[in-house]
């Protein structure tokens, strides 16, 4: 059993979406095996149009070239690659509105979340078919862009938002409010706000704490602060949080300041924009079919608490 208090299980999968990094060959041959795997089984395929081209015309299986619409015709998603390529398909998901889980398959260098490994694939896949994996929902966070006359966005993000310069290496100031009440003015390279997921990456590399996924709440994390005493800050997951940048250190046009969306997106900030971040309204279904608990992984991946 995984140990974590908020796992549920997931309903019985019969339409399986297979996610491969983009351009990754050595999973052409993988992705041939699972599609014969699950015929074998009695369920069934579907790529993405990426995916697709890896394993070529002589592939049975179906694709969905609309990016909304895949994540919508499967009762499960397999992801083989990184932690980059299942952030990218969980924004896809969040993106579609859809509601499926999500199981990361690891052919990366450190597969936080991508845990599964490769001889672990086919035992995971028959306990997903069956209904039989854990269920680990992990709270993603939602950034809006207001203007006076517009409102840009949403971007979902399972790990952080992060506010920072572009091209140049020089300090912002950046006002911060949570539910209406200032917090700080961050004077810094600029400003990390990630979610328990995302605890463990670029925060966690600026000094931030980890936070437990179960946990709802957002860290904020000032990257590479002025003052030493603007320390990491552990809010409510129900907060409503609010960025501006002070208009003497950003150009007006905010070419030189940018909100990331889990290193995928990334959207100017303009002085007179405010960028508004509250959690989103669906978590992402994390399957975890091992016996690995969230600690086991810390220690393994992170070499956490080695002496």
């Amino acid at each position: 059993m995984v140990e974590t208090d908020n796992i549920a299980r997931q309903a019985p999968c019969r339409r399986v979406g297979l996610v491969a990094k983009p351009h990754l060959q050595e999973a052409s041959g993988v992705l041939t095996e699972i599609v014969r795997w699950l015929e074998a089984r009695g369920a069934s395929a579907v790529f993405d149009a990426q995916t697709a081209a890896l394993c070529g015309s002589a592939s049975t299986a179906r694709t969905i070239a609309d990016g909304d619409q895949f994540p919508r015709e499967v009762d499960l998603i397999v992801v083989l690659g990184g932690d980059g390529t299942l952030l990218a398909t969980a924004g896809r998901i969040a993106h579609a509105d859809a509601d499926v889980p999500i199981l990361g398959v690891n052919f990366g260098s450190l597969g936080f979340l991508t845990e599964v490994t490769l001889g672990e694939l086919y035992p995971a896949l028959d306990m997903a078919l069956a209904g039989r994996s854990a269920e680990d929902p992990r709270l993603m966070l939602e950034v809006r862009i207001e203007a006076s006359d517009r409102m840009r966005g949403p971007w979902i993000a399972l790990n952080d938002i992060v506010i920072s310069r572009g091209a140049l290496s020089r300090m912002i100031d950046l006002d911060v409010t949570v539910d209406g009440q200032p917090v700080a003015r961050f004077k810094s390279d600029g400003l990390i706000v990630a979610s328990p997921t995302g605890s463990t990456a670029y925060n966690l590399s600026a000094g931030g704490p980890i936070v437990h996924p179960s946990v709802p709440a957002m860290v904020l994390t000032p990257i590479a602060p002025h003052t030493l005493t603007n320390r990491p800050v552990v809010i409510p997951a129900k907060s409503t949080l609010r960025v501006q940048g002070r208009r003497e250190s950003i150009a007006d046009d905010g070419s030189d300041v940018y909100v990331t969306v889990d290193g995928q997106v990334r959207v100017p900030l303009p002085p007179t924009d405010v960028a508004t971040v509250t959690y989103a309204p669906k978590p992402l279904r994390l399957l975890r079919p091992t016996a690995r608990t969230y600690f086991d992984v810390l220690r393994e991946k992170l070499k956490w608490a080695e002496r």
